[in-house]
């Protein structure tokens, strides 16, 4: 009798979680968004990937692991640039553990005398949820 009472719990617990929205994703890509713009490219970065995040750069060069990526966004080139982007696409997981975004991105990088250059491009995220409900990415 008890197994019963303990799976009749499992399945409500279960049941009352709520599901992963593309609206909570979104919500997520705003937040890192707003990170980088409030607190700076490297603290936006880091604070949003997972510890074995990994960024694919140009070339086909890879940054690895959450402290390489902020160490990577400190560099003195990275301080006066900015990066806006919008996800265009949001695909999640049917157990709601892992989502993708892709759109556009604009990063402006102002050089020492002031000037201004965009660089626009297409980004891929990869999600994962964490075990404290909050999403950081895995590949970007």
């Amino acid at each position: 009798m008890k197994y019963l009472f303990a799976f009749a719990g499992a399945i409500l617990l279960f049941s009352c979680q709520k599901e992963t929205s593309k609206e909570d994703i979104i919500a997520v890509e705003k937040a890192f968004e707003k990170k980088c713009k409030d607190s700076g490219i490297a603290a936006g970065f880091h604070d949003f990937a997972d510890e074995n995040a990994v960024i694919k750069m140009g070339e086909d060069s890879l940054i690895k692991g959450k402290e390489a990526i902020k160490n990577h966004f400190s560099a003195p080139r990275f301080q006066k640039a900015t990066v806006t982007w919008n996800a265009d696409v949001v695909e999640i997981s049917k157990d709601g553990t892992l989502a993708s975004t892709y759109g556009k991105y604009v990063w402006i990088a102002t050089d020492s005398l002031g000037n201004k250059k965009d660089f626009k491009g297409i980004f891929h995220t990869v999600w994962k949820k964490q075990e404290d409900g909050s999403w950081k990415y895995i590949w970007d």
